[in-house]
């Protein structure tokens, strides 16, 4: 598994530590949850959820690209 460096404040680093504490959860699990939330994915997994959706929604390829494309830009404006 790839390892990362990462340089935080050191009151950022304080408070993920308390709150690893707090949830007794890892800083590893609270950073790959914080990831999932911002909606971090790999290219394989994202298009495996649009061709889902798409499936369900009963819409064209192109039709669920420009949908999701739309709703990602919108969510990261937030």
């Amino acid at each position: 598994m790839p390892r990362l460096t990462i340089t935080l404040t050191a009151e950022r680093h304080r408070a993920l530590k308390e709150t690893s504490y707090r949830t007794r959860k890892s800083i590893r699990s609270l950073i790959e949850e914080s990831l999932d939330a911002y909606g971090v994915k790999t290219v394989s997994r994202a298009a495996q959820i649009i061709d889902k959706a798409r499936r369900q929604a009963k819409l064209s390829e192109k039709e669920a690209l420009r949908i999701a494309t739309t709703e990602t830009r919108a969510q990261r404006k937030r």
